[in-house]
C-alpha cells in the first residue's frame, strides 16, 4: 500500500499470521530497500510466531534519492507512516525497527509513534573510521528497550552493550548481515515475543 507523507509517497508492504500478537514495522537503510536479506529473515521468523509485519520503503527512497535528508524531515515522514498503519491494527503491541540507517530513525521516533520496544540492526555507531562521530546518543535516548543486532566486522562500529537493552554480537558478519539471516531473524523475533507479551 502507499502512503503520502510530507516528503513524498511510501510504500508498505504488509504480511499478516492467521493471528496476529504484535505490530512490527521495519524499515532499510539509507541506499538499501526492505528486501535485504536481514530483514526478510526477520519478517519470516516474526511472522511465524505471530506478528503483522509492515515492511516501509521510505518516502525518501521512492524518489530515486540514496541520501535520506535531514533526520528532522526523514522523521517526519516515518512518524506521517505509522499514523497511518498504527489505527489498522489498535490493539496490537507495537514494535518498530529497520537496519543501518532505519535504526537511528526508529529509535529517534520511538516515544513519538508509541513503540513499546526498538529493533536495532546493523545500528551505524559512527561514520567508518571516524569513532569520534558517536551516534550513541540515539540509541540511549529511545526512551524504550532496544535490541541491537551488529556484526563482530561492522566498520560502523558497534556500540556498547549499556546503551541498549539487548546488544547481539554476530561473529564473521560486517554491516549487511546476510551470512547468517535465518539468526538474525531467530534472535530478534525471540527477543520481541519475550519482551512484549
Amino acid at each position: 500500500m502507499e502512503v503520502m507523507t510530507p516528503r513524498g509517497p511510501a510504500v508498505v508492504e504488509v504480511d499478516e499470521p492467521e493471528r496476529a500478537r504484535l505490530l512490527l514495522v521495519l524499515t532499510h537503510g539509507s541506499a538499501g530497500g526492505v528486501d535485504a536479506p536481514d530483514l526478510l529473515a526477520v519478517r519470516d521468523a516474526a511472522l511465524e510466531r505471530g506478528a503483522v509485519v509492515a515492511r516501509v520503503m521510505q518516502a525518501f527512497r521512492i524518489a530515486g534519492a540514496r541520501a535520506p535528508g535531514s533526520p528532522d524531515r526523514q522523521d517526519e515522514a516515518w512518524a506521517a507512516v505509522l499514523s497511518e498503519l498504527r489505527p489498522r491494527w489498535p490493539d496490537l503491541p507495537l514494535v518498530q525497527g529497520g537496519r543501518s540507517n532505519g535504526a537511528r530513525v526508529a529509535c529517534r521516533t520511538a516515544k513519538r509513534v508509541g513503540a513499546a520496544a526498538v529493533v536495532a540492526l546493523a545500528f551505524p555507531l559512527h561514520p567508518p573510521g571516524k569513532p569520534e562521530r558517536s551516534r550513541a546518543d540515539e540509541l540511549r535516548g529511545a526512551g524504550v528497550d532496544v535490541l541491537v543486532v551488529n556484526g563482530d566486522r561492522d566498520p560502523f562500529g558497534v556500540p556498547d552493550p549499556v546503551d541498549a537493552a539487548r546488544l547481539v554480537i554476530m561473529p564473521g558478519e560486517g554491516h549487511d548481515l546476510k551470512k547468517d539471516p535465518a539468526r538474525v531473524g531467530e534472535v530478534v523475533a525471540e527477543w520481541i515475543f519475550h519482551y512484549a507479551l
